[in-house]
């Protein structure tokens, strides 16, 4: 199975083409995966190992919550060498009130 800290390629769904880290192994055939959503867009989710390919690339990380995993991801250099783009947060336009009618 894919051990915990190992980085993975999303080949199927939504996700295709993202990265993550297997946070939780499971012996049903699934894993527990985070991107986190704020460094590669893939949120936390239970996914079928054959829908990942494992990477060479392994992240030390000890609790399994996001804030602790984003932060590795950010000491570490795999963002550059794995050329992932960091998802801009979106801000929404405020829109304009129309002018009163005299």
């Amino acid at each position: 199975m894919l051990a915990k800290g190992r980085i993975v390629l999303k080949i199927a769904g939504r996700e295709a083409g993202k990265y993550a880290v297997v946070v939780e192994n499971s012996n049903d055939g699934f894993v527990i995966i985070t991107g986190p959503k704020a460094i590669t867009g893939v949120k936390r989710r239970k996914c079928n190992v054959d829908h990942v390919e494992p990477t060479s690339h392994m992240l030390d990380i000890g609790a399994g919550d996001d804030a602790a995993v984003e932060k590795v991801w950010r000491n570490s250099e795999l963002i550059k060498t794995l050329e992932i783009k960091i998802p801009e947060k979106r801000e929404f336009a405020k829109k304009e009130k129309p002018a009163a009618k005299k």
